[in-house]
């Protein structure tokens, strides 16, 4: 089992502040293995600031960009510790009124984080503003993602359907995948209607950005 952190960009009230740009749809089909906690905050090294050489593009139907070495190993196991204290079962929001519901569509088990939670947290917050040159009041709180063996999450947009959750704050309109661990086999993040692709171009994607390395993407 390994685990995703997920920071979804939203409008605030159907204006965009600083970027407008479209948004993502993507399909999460990661399994993942869930490493040993790290220190408190406190004790969490600082990571490199933002650096713009260590980003590239790998598609631009759909956009998606990747930043390696974006975390610290110190910063993926803290993540990893306030994570594992209260994963439940993921849920999806309903088509028509919103609410949090469970699906077969969505297998995996996760919680939300306080936004500025701690200041690692707070930490990485600014770095994605920074990268994605998004304003951190528009983000949501990061929701962290453990994928056991054999589950998943069944290609899907990002976007709400429902009339309450976009009142709340609009359209989401980039997603941040940070991948907090590594595995031998599995771990992947798959667009299956890429504009464009042939079937192996996707895999390669697919089959790559798990790794280390390669540890976040970002999706508009």
């Amino acid at each position: 089992m390994d685990m995703v952190v997920m920071a979804m960009r939203k409008r605030m009230r159907g204006v965009l502040l600083v970027l407008a740009l479209l948004v993502t749809a993507t399909a999460v089909v990661p399994l993942l293995l869930l490493g040993e906690a790290g220190d408190d905050g406190a004790a969490v090294a600082a990571a490199p600031p933002f650096n713009a050489s260590r980003v590239s593009a790998v598609s631009w139907r759909p956009r998606v960009f990747v930043y390696k070495g974006f975390l610290s190993d110190d910063e993926c196991d803290h993540l990893v510790k306030l994570g594992k204290k209260t994963l439940q079962k993921s849920m999806v929001a309903d088509n028509r009124s919103g609410k949090s519901v469970m699906s077969e569509v969505r297998t995996s088990s996760g919680m939300f984080l306080d936004k500025r939670q701690d200041p690692v947290v707070s930490r990485i917050e600014k770095r994605i503003a920074a990268w994605t040159f998004l304003p951190e009041e528009n983000a949501e709180n990061f929701q962290i993602l453990r994928y056991e063996h054999g589950q998943k999450y069944k290609p899907h947009f990002d976007y709400f359907h429902d009339k309450v959750n976009q009142a709340l704050g609009g359209h989401r309109y980039a997603t941040v995948l940070m991948y907090l661990s590594t595995v031998e086999k599995g771990g992947e993040t798959v667009f299956p209607n890429a504009e464009g692709w042939s079937l192996s171009r996707r895999m390669t994607l697919s089959l790559n950005v798990h790794k280390k390395d390669w540890q976040v993407m970002v999706t508009f």
